[in-house]
């Protein structure tokens, strides 16, 4: 690490500690030339896999555009704003756990689905009504009655209301 006031090269860590729940390591550090002190804050870079979309084009992974859709499906909806941040950090950690460099927009969207279907019925059809670009009622029909036959048909337990 070089030192922000001098520009050596030849500094020394004095003190670590874990801060932000753990996610990141504070470093105080001294430089060996002019003796300044500095703090740094080192945190782990997690890639995520680049996006393959529906026309062969990629491009990078973009939280907030899921983040938008999902929002926009629980709209007015009982779900509690710490449920729709777990949902969201769940579908990024399965995306990287997967360690894949590439993944298709398809499979992301099929995740997007799935939490949301935990998460809230109503949220979950409005989202795969745009998703899979529901043509008539008889769609919507036949995937409420789809989500009606499922063993576990009611969603999560612990919502709490926005």
């Amino acid at each position: 690490m070089h030192c922000p006031f001098c520009g050596t090269h030849d500094t020394k860590v004095t003190d670590s500690r874990l801060v932000a729940e753990g996610d990141q390591v504070r470093r105080r550090r001294q430089c060996a030339a002019c003796g300044e002190r500095f703090t740094t804050y080192e945190t782990a870079e997690l890639v995520m896999p680049r996006v393959i979309k529906g026309d062969g084009s990629r491009e990078s992974f973009d939280e907030q555009k899921m983040r938008a859709g999902m929002s926009l499906a629980l709209e007015k909806r009982p779900v509690s704003v710490e449920s729709f941040e777990a949902a969201v950090e769940r579908i990024r950690q399965r995306l990287r756990a997967r360690g894949d460099r590439e993944v298709e927009a398809r499979e992301i969207g099929e995740e997007v689905m799935e939490m949301l279907k935990r998460l809230d019925h109503v949220a979950y059809i409005r989202f795969a009504s745009v998703y899979r670009r529901f043509q008539d009622l008889d769609e919507f029909r036949a995937e409420i009655d789809r989500l009606a036959q499922e063993p576990s048909a009611e969603p999560d337990e612990g919502r709490g209301h926005n």
